[in-house]
C-alpha cells in the first residue's frame, strides 16, 4: 500500500507534499537542459522536490534519467538552466562541493571500494564531518584519535540502520549483491545529505528484498528527515512508495503527477507500450 501524503501543486508545475509546502524546496531545477555534440539529451527539465518528499523519475531506457542525476550532482554541466539546492545555486560548483551542499547519490552500477572493508567504505562518506587535518592524520595528534573513534561510532550507527553491523570488517566486494546495494546507500547517508538520489536501487533484487527496500526508504525519509528521489524500473516499487512522479521520454518530461495519475496517463502508457495498433479497415 502506498502510504503517501496529500500532494498539492507548486509554481514549477510540480506537486509537493502538503506538509512541505510552507518550506523552501530542498531541490529546484528550472529549464534544465544539456546537449552532447549538438544532440539535445535533455530539454526544459523542471522539478521541485519537497524537503521530506519521496519522488520518482521514470521513463523508458535512454530517456535521460541518469543524465538528470549527473546534472543535479554537477558531474555534467548544464548547457542551460539552473539548479538550486537548499536555497543555493550550484552553478560553478564541483561534484564534491555540491555533495557538501547537501546532495548524495548511489549509482546504477555499484561503485563501492571493493577491496576496502565495509566500515571503511562508510567512513569515506563521513568526510563532510571530518575536521582533522593532514598533519594530525599522520601524527595521530590534535584530536585525530578522538575523531577516528567518533567516525567509527557513527559508521556503526549507520550500518545498524540496515542491520549490517556484523559485516563491518568484511571486504565490501565480498558482500552479497543486495548488501552491496545497501552499503552504497549507507555511504551516501554518511555524507549527511538533505536529498538522497537513488539510481535503480532495486536492480537485481528479488521481490522480498524489494519489499524490504521500500520500507527502508520510507524509514530513511522519516528517520533522517530528508527527501529521496529515485530512478527505478520496478513499477511496483515506484507506485508503492513515491508521492510524486515525473516521467521522461526522449529527454523531455511528458507527465508529472501522483502514482494514480501517472499510471492512467495515456502519454505515459504510449511511451512505455507504444501506440495502439490501428483498427483494421
Amino acid at each position: 500500500m502506498n502510504k503517501t501524503r496529500k500532494m498539492v501543486p507548486v509554481p514549477s508545475k510540480s506537486i509537493m507534499p502538503e506538509s512541505d509546502i510552507d518550506k523552501t524546496p530542498i531541490l529546484h531545477a528550472q529549464q534544465l537542459g544539456i546537449d552532447f555534440g549538438g544532440l539535445a539529451a535533455l530539454r526544459n527539465f523542471d522539478i521541485s522536490v519537497g524537503r521530506t518528499e519521496i519522488c520518482g523519475l521514470i521513463g523508458p531506457n535512454g530517456a535521460g534519467k541518469t543524465t538528470v542525476f549527473n546534472l543535479l550532482t554537477n558531474v555534467y554541466k548544464p548547457t542551460y538552466g539552473a539548479i538550486v539546492l537548499d536555497g543555493k545555486a550550484t552553478m560553478g560548483k564541483t561534484p564534491e562541493e555540491v555533495n557538501r551542499m547537501g546532495i548524495a547519490r548511489t549509482f546504477q552500477n555499484i561503485r563501492l571500494f571493493q577491496n576496502m572493508s565495509v566500515l571503511d567504505n562508510v567512513k569515506v562518506g563521513l568526510h563532510n564531518s571530518c575536521h582533522t587535518n593532514l598533519f594530525s592524520s599522520f601524527t595521530h595528534m590534535f584530536g585525530y584519535s578522538k575523531a577516528e573513534k567518533v567516525a567509527d561510532e557513527r559508521a556503526f550507527e549507520l550500518l545498524g540502520f540496515f542491520n549490517m553491523e556484523s559485516t563491518a570488517n568484511q571486504r565490501a566486494g565480498a558482500l552479497p549483491y543486495g548488501d552491496q546495494r545497501k552499503l552504497e546507500i549507507v555511504r551516501a547517508l554518511a555524507t549527511n545529505p538533505g536529498i538522497l538520489l537513488l539510481d535503480e536501487p532495486a536492480a537485481g533484487m528479488n521481490p522480498s528484498e524489494t519489499a524490504e527496500l521500500m520500507e527502508q526508504i520510507r524509514k530513511i525519509r522519516d528517520t533522517f528527515k530528508i527527501a529521496v528521489m529515485l530512478i527505478e524500473h520496478d513499477m511496483n516499487l515506484v507506485m508503492g512508495i513515491c508521492e510524486g512522479i515525473a516521467v521522461l521520454n526522449y529527454g523531455r518530461i511528458i507527465a508529472k503527477g501522483t502514482p494514480d495519475e501517472i499510471k492512467n496517463n495515456p502519454d505515459v502508457i504510449e511511451a512505455y507500450l507504444g501506440k495502439k495498433a490501428e483498427k483494421a479497415c
